[in-house]
């Protein structure tokens, strides 16, 4: 038997696997948002533009032209155009429960809820690419050994991945948001400081709307992915079983839903400053 074979040493070759996977995530993470920062100085700077005198306006000097358009409906037509969310995110990644910016909408039933859900995991083609896309990296980083290689291996990854994300989204998006009536949606701020808007999409995490229009504790994340992390003990290979296992599962989800919340919330500035799309 191989030292990575003896008892105790397995388990935590599997956690730092996963946190080599995670660190990767973070850091394309972090080079992304930076990218856009950079080359955005709208997000970073939008606070302190606020505060720096502007030019005046100038006087119409022809009275007979009412048609001309004030400066404010200039800005609000601008600001028409901030924080609008896409369909899907990198064009791989689903994004169907993203909503834009300054908008309010109504409480969303059970059946809504589930059908978002069914977007955003088996509906859409951006579903079963992102998960080819993860099992791919799964594998390239040998996460579960137990799986393989090669095209078989690689099967076995993919049909794993697709299931946690479908589960996943299920237990976080209608089953739970059902029972405690909360809303599974993502609200776009869309305006202020870059350090500002980055708590806020993390804070979405842990706190999110009610169907009644209220705050509270985000039950349809937190409860939803330890759900998933205890379903996958259902079909992942015995040496990827158990309570330590199933916890640090748990945290990758976690962890997995503050990066979305992150990517949703600049997703927008993203779309518009980098790929020029409105």
């Amino acid at each position: 038997m191989s030292w990575a074979g003896r008892p105790g040493v397995r388990p935590r070759l599997r956690v730092i696997r996963r946190k080599t996977s995670l660190e990767i995530i973070k850091a394309v993470s972090v080079l992304v948002i930076f990218f856009v920062v950079l080359f955005s100085p709208g997000i970073t700077w939008s606070q302190t533009q606020a505060t720096q005198p502007s030019n005046p306006p100038q006087q119409n000097q022809n009275p007979a032209s009412p048609t001309k358009p004030a400066p404010q409906d200039k800005k609000k037509k601008k600001d028409d155009t901030e924080g609008q969310q896409s369909k899907r995110m990198f064009w791989v990644v689903p994004n169907f429960g993203a909503v834009n910016a300054n908008t309010q909408l109504p409480p969303m039933t059970t059946r809504q809820k589930f059908v978002l859900a069914s977007q955003d995991s088996v509906i859409d083609y951006s579903s079963y690419t992102w998960a080819g896309i993860l099992a791919g990296q799964a594998m390239l980083l040998n996460s579960d050994p137990e799986l393989g290689h090669g095209a078989a291996g690689y099967g076995r990854y993919y049909w794993r991945t697709f299931t946690d994300g479908v589960s996943g989204t299920f237990f976080t998006e209608a089953i739970v948001p059902a029972i405690t009536h909360e809303d599974p949606r993502y609200y776009t701020m869309g305006k202020g400081g870059f350090f500002h808007r980055t708590v806020y999409a993390i804070s979405r995490a842990f706190v999110t709307k009610t169907d009644s229009g209220g705050s509270a504790f985000n039950w349809s994340e937190v409860g939803g992915n330890a759900l998933e992390a205890g379903l996958s003990n259902a079909y992942y290979p015995p040496q990827e079983r158990g309570a330590s296992q199933t916890a640090v599962n748990f945290a990758v989800q976690m962890e997995s839903a503050v990066l979305n919340h992150v990517f949703q919330e600049f997703w927008p500035d993203i779309r518009k400053n980098v790929f020029r799309q409105k």
